[in-house]
């Protein structure tokens, strides 16, 4: 089994291209939390401005909603949430210039065409460790819609976070292509 990938966030396309399905990762560097009510106001500044707001454009999108900070720590739990929820919003997000996402699960088939169509990726973290996942936080800072509590727009820095790529730049699908090896390695038994 090989090493993980470091990925120096933030990352060109020109990097992502490089990373194949399956790549176990570790991200260094910032990334902007992002849920369901934060969504609405990108989309709803994108509309409005012609571009993403907060410096967003070259950046990656975590789909959580980190806790307060506790102890020592910047910020609290910070576990990705179920990334298929966001898709309404992906083609136009990466269009204008997100170039990765982090979240859980499958995504629909809208949105893997437009990680492959932007030469975007979809990095998917373990669901369910978000107590763990967040001592891989080493900054957080508020940056828009404090209204919105733990789905507000939050700036954090990643250090040594794993992950794997789960959609790469081609449209290759962990979700899909890991369930049809098991099967073909399995001879069909479930």
């Amino acid at each position: 089994m090989s090493s993980p990938v470091r990925i120096e966030l933030p990352v060109s396309r020109e990097t992502l291209a490089l990373l194949a399905v399956g790549d176990e990762v570790r991200l260094w560097g910032p990334v902007y939390t992002a849920r369901d009510a934060g969504h609405e106001r990108l989309l709803a500044a994108l509309a409005q401005a012609g571009e993403l707001p907060h410096e967003l454009a070259g950046h990656t999108l975590f789909y959580a909603g980190p806790t307060p900070a506790v102890d020592n720590y910047p910020a609290g739990s910070v576990g990705p949430t179920t990334a298929r929820r966001m898709d309404a919003a992906t083609p136009a997000l990466l269009r204008a210039g997100v170039v990765a996402a982090i979240g859980k699960g499958a995504r629909t088939p809208v949105a893997r065409a437009a990680f492959a169509e932007t030469g975007s990726v979809y990095f998917a973290a373990v669901g369910g460790a978000a107590a763990l996942l967040g001592a891989h936080v080493i900054a957080a800072k508020p940056v828009a819609w404090p209204d919105l509590g733990t789905e507000a727009l939050v700036r954090m820095t990643l250090a040594d976070f794993p992950a794997f790529v789960a959609i790469d730049t081609t449209g290759a699908d962990l979700y899909e292509l890991g369930p049809a090896e098991w099967l073909a390695e399995s001879g069909g038994a479930l």
